[in-house]
């Protein structure tokens, strides 16, 4: 055999060879790699949620301050975090200088009150004229209202909680010299606390008023509340708008803490799988679809909501088509199953 002869049969070996491993691997596999169970896609009528992250604040924060200006401080009678009643003392200024002078009106008071009722007897008598009568009742008028004043003055000296409430801050010490208006504490109102979410406006639009929010506490626990109103505009910037929602039983949630939640959307009835279907690989979620001859395919899909064991498929999955939930996270794409009942795999 010459040197050609043989380099041509090599050559028709080497063809054979390739076209039996192109056909082997072409040929699908033979045995089952695994039994798995499927189910259909349902449809169901879900809950609908929005994600939103906002902060914890007081729905209205009260500033307290007194009425008097150069007065001293006597006594702080609340602390933070202490509730209060409406009506309750929260702080006391020295009332000594005040009821000094409420005592000397009160004193010019009773004078003036003897002149108006010897003005009113002169006058009576015609042994006075008309206009020295009236000026010594004037007199009576005018140091009734000083009196008055002077008891105002006294009141005004206890700062009292013009609400019920939790006290939330406090600037003043006994002994500090106050004016009038500047803070001395704040009084978060019926302790009651909201939260304020930021949503984007496509989010926005479908938030109604009295639907349920639901935030976690820093300790785990649930706290639910409700949306008490939505803002009209938007941020022209950001292009988001605020969700206020009631919170009536905080629980561990305080006023500044940043919260993350839920708002529940009204229901609607969408495409649903067992969550167990679901496989998560490089950052995407996929189902696996039984096709014909038993082979499953990888299919990437997006979810929606999610209630129990079930969650909604939005986008990848046809209506009439079986997914993998047994076993599914065992699977790759082309794979050959045995389809088993559930109880049995």
């Amino acid at each position: 055999m010459t040197a050609f002869d043989l380099r041509a049969l090599l050559a028709i070996s080497c063809g054979l060879l390739l076209a039996a491993c192109g056909a082997e691997e072409a040929a699908p596999p033979s045995t089952p790699s695994l039994s798995v169970s499927v189910a259909e896609p349902a449809m169901q009528t879900l809950p609908r949620r929005v994600a939103a992250s906002g902060s914890i604040t007081a729905w209205e924060e009260v500033v307290l301050g007194v009425e008097l200006t150069g007065q001293r401080v006597a006594s702080v009678e609340v602390e933070v975090g202490d509730v209060v009643e409406k009506g309750q003392a929260l702080l006391k200024l020295d009332t000594r200088t005040l009821a000094m002078e409420l005592r000397q009106a009160e004193a010019n008071l009773q004078v003036a009150s003897a002149n108006a009722r010897r003005g009113e007897r002169l006058r009576r008598e015609q042994l006075v004229a008309a206009s020295e009568a009236e000026q010594l009742i004037a007199g009576e008028v005018t140091a009734r209202a000083q009196a008055e004043n002077a008891r105002l003055r006294m009141e005004f000296a206890t700062l009292r909680a013009p609400h019920d409430g939790v006290i939330s801050a406090r600037s003043v010490q006994p002994g500090q010299v106050v004016t009038a208006g500047a803070e001395l504490l704040r009084l978060i109102r019926d302790q009651r606390l909201e939260w304020r979410a930021e949503l984007p406006e496509a989010a926005l639009v479908q938030v109604e008023e009295g639907m349920p929010v639901r935030l976690q506490a820093p300790d785990g626990q649930p706290v639910e509340g409700t949306v008490r109103t939505i803002s009209p505009g938007l941020d022209s910037r950001s292009r988001t708008g605020t969700v206020f929602a009631d919170l009536p039983e905080p629980g561990g949630l305080r006023a500044g803490m940043y919260a993350a939640g839920e708002i529940e959307l009204a229901e609607r009835e969408v495409r649903t799988v067992p969550a167990a279907a679901i496989v998560e690989r490089d950052g995407y979620r996929y189902l696996f679809v039984v096709g014909e001859g038993d082979i499953v395919a990888q299919r990437r899909v997006e979810l929606g909501a999610r209630s129990g064991d079930v969650v909604e498929i939005r986008e990848g999955l046809e209506g009439d088509e079986r997914v993998v939930v047994e076993g599914a996270g065992f699977l790759a794409d082309g794979d050959l199953v045995r389809v088993v009942a559930a109880s049995e795999g």
